[in-house]
């Protein structure tokens, strides 16, 4: 019998609850407009983003491109595994702006107010495109897995053969180029326009040590032969030396090596100049073209590998420096007694040596020093560089999670930026979705440098993006559902003017149409009234000279003389208003807005102006704006004084 009354009462909040969950997930007429609505746009700004994104990769490496002879097929590869890299980047990007000016056309057609007149809430209206949003996003993290890394390790490829294909244009300066097989070159200087080379210095490098060559030359040239296939280097000015073969001049030669003085030469280098692709297997440190699982397997080899290396570099140091073959702390801390002990024995056995003896000593001990540094200097290299490595990994496997995760998060952000601005089109959406873009790439880009560098944690710097943009996301979801005025343009443009002391300027126009008539008598009393106000007021707070600093922050006295004034003055300007006279229209738009409260104090509470006081630069600043309130202030009370006295004399003259 229980158990009946039990089903009975919960019976209908059952049924309650089926009915509420059927009607959350069945698709309404609604959610497939929506959808139609967002598909095109996020269609367009998909490849739009995408070509952005390609053409400033693209301005990278324009140097690789140009003047390299390339093919079609090869350019379309390049292309092609660029498209691919970019899709995750894109995706998010597509959908900041396209679901911000989907609900932007929504919010200024109307139809949003409609929607939501109807009892439809602001998530409801969300709906389907959230589901949208999470297919992009699964899309994106399975895309970044399988596709990206192998549209990334072959772009990878094709950047460095573009690179290796023509090396007569890619000869930095500075530095030793080994781009050409069998030699090191080096050039001082390059002219980008004439192609020419300054103060060249070439090691050329074969299998035998004996027929090896050094060639310095003050200018050059380097140029491709028409089949491609090698390098014809041109010299002026300069020196060839080369080791010479023992053969030719027997085992008691005199002679080690030949030197040639030449004012022109040319030398004609072996080169394919064909496009080949590189061995991909020197790519295996390319953290970007590993999958998921490829990068948690190769983060657990280096770490494995790293520590075993750090472990014999530090029984290595124990052994040279101490001496000993145990490695245990206990034999170290032997050692260094043994060496106080024996301090002072080699204190007196370095006192009886004569001065050669003591300088060699001494030389001896700084090249052990000297060569136990470089030693540990290059030990410290390859640590720091595995360290790079390793999270260089890390940063990657954490990437395809962020990346995928902002585009839920960027939708947040522009579906409730769309319904509070409510400016569809191209305009307003697009600024506002390259502002929040910039935002989140600086941040991300920040973010992965200094944890790349290890100068921040890594949790720190790859959550310092999610860290704002997400509070930032559940911030404007907020406001757009209970439909705040944050983003009221006009709001933010009337406290900007108010804060820098800018105002409009008055515009009364002439009715066309006139119920009540001005009472010309009455008004031209009120003026005389007021301007006697006016002189009592100027005599009595001398608005020329600087406001009292106890007064403004301390002890302020309340005073609304001018506040009581302009509303007398605003009354009396709405009922001239009325008038057909032009004289006297032309005199009301000379009136001027009146700054009713700028002039007195700082703030309408007493503790933030005893706050401001105390606080000398915030205290200085709103002093000086006080000080220019009161100079404005008393400039206004002037013009209002003689635009009285013309209205009054002109009611005279047409009463």
């Amino acid at each position: 019998m229980e158990c009946d009354i039990f089903v009975l009462i919960l019976q209908p909040k059952i049924r309650a609850c089926v009915a509420m969950i059927r009607n959350m997930f069945r698709v309404k007429k609604l959610d497939i407009f929506i959808l139609r609505q967002f598909s095109l746009l996020f269609a367009g700004t998909f490849f739009i983003s995408l070509f952005v994104l390609m053409m400033q990769f693209l301005w990278r490496f324009v140097d690789e491109l140009i003047g390299k002879g390339l093919t079609l097929d090869v350019l379309g590869q390049f292309f092609w595994y660029m498209a691919l890299m970019f899709v995750p980047q894109a995706l998010p990007l597509a959908l900041l702006l396209s679901s911000l000016i989907t609900f932007g056309n929504l919010g200024e057609s109307s139809e949003l107010t409609a929607i939501r007149a109807a009892g439809i809430s602001l998530m409801q209206t969300f709906r389907s495109l959230i589901v949208c949003s999470v297919l992009v996003m699964g899309v994106s993290f399975v895309f970044q897995n399988n596709i990206g890394p192998k549209a990334n390790q072959k772009l990878a490829q094709l950047l460095v053969s573009m690179k290796q294909k023509s090396p007569e244009l890619e000869i930095p300066e500075g530095i030793f180029y080994s781009g050409i097989p069998n030699c090191n070159l080096y050039v001082q200087k390059k002219d980008m326009k004439t192609g020419k080379l300054y103060g060249i210095m070439i090691y050329r490098m074969t299998a035998s040590y004996e027929d090896q060559a050094i060639i310095l030359a003050d200018s050059g040239m380097l140029q491709s032969t028409a089949e491609k296939k090698h390098l014809l280097l041109t010299l002026w000015s300069g020196e060839w030396f080369e080791n010479m073969q023992q053969q030719s001049f027997g085992n008691n030669a005199s002679v080690p090596y030949r030197r040639e003085t030449f004012t022109a030469k040319r030398i004609v280098l072996d080169f394919d100049g064909d496009f080949n692709l590189m061995d991909a297997s020197n790519l295996s440190n390319n953290a970007r073209g590993k999958s998921l699982a490829e990068l948690r397997r190769d983060i657990d080899s280096l770490n494995q590998h790293y520590d075993t290396l750090a472990q014999d570099y530090l029984r290595y140091a124990r052994m040279s420096y101490y001496q000993q073959d145990s490695v245990t702390p206990a034999g170290a801390k032997q050692a260094a007694a043994l060496i106080a002990k024996g301090k002072t024995q080699v204190d007196s056995v370095y006192a009886k040596l004569t001065a050669p003896e003591k300088r060699d000593v001494v030389n001896n001990a700084l090249a052990t020093v000297q060569t136990a540094t470089s030693d540990l200097e290059f030990k410290q290299l390859i640590t720091a560089d595995a360290d790079v490595l390793i999270r260089r990994h890390e940063i990657e496997a954490i990437d395809k999670f962020l990346v995928a995760l902002s585009c839920l998060v960027f939708f947040f952000i522009g579906a409730p930026l769309g319904t509070i601005i409510r400016k569809g089109g191209l305009g307003i959406p697009v600024i506002v979705s390259v502002l929040v873009y910039i935002i989140y790439y600086i941040l991300e880009n920040t973010g992965s440098r200094m944890a790349r560098g290890g100068m921040w944690a890594m949790w720190f710097g790859k959550g310092l993006s999610p860290a704002v943009l997400i509070p930032t996301a559940i911030f404007f979801t907020y406001k757009a559902n209970n439909d705040s005025m944050v983003f009221n343009l006009e709001l933010w443009r009337d406290l900007a003017m108010k804060a820098l002391g800018l105002r409009v300027k008055r515009h009364v126009f002439r009715k066309e149409v006139v119920i009540d008539t001005p009472e010309y008598a009455a008004d031209a009393e009120k003026l005389r009234a007021i301007n006697a106000e006016i002189l009592e007021y100027s005599r009595e707070h001398n608005l020329k000279s600087a406001p009292n600093v106890i007064r403004v922050f301390f002890r302020y006295k309340p005073d609304h003389e001018i506040e009581r004034i302009s509303e007398r003055l605003e009354a009396i300007i709405e009922d001239l208003s009325n008038t057909r006279d032009k004289v006297i229209l032309n005199a009301l738009n000379s009136y001027p807005y009146l700054a009713v409260k700028a002039h007195t104090r700082p703030f309408e509470h007493r503790w933030l102006n005893v706050i401001a006081g105390l606080f000398v630069p915030v205290g200085a600043f709103i002093y000086l704006r006080m000080w220019i309130f009161r100079l404005r202030l008393l400039r206004d009370l002037r013009t209002i004084r003689q635009t009285n006295s013309n209205v009054i004399s002109r009611i005279e003259a047409i009463v």
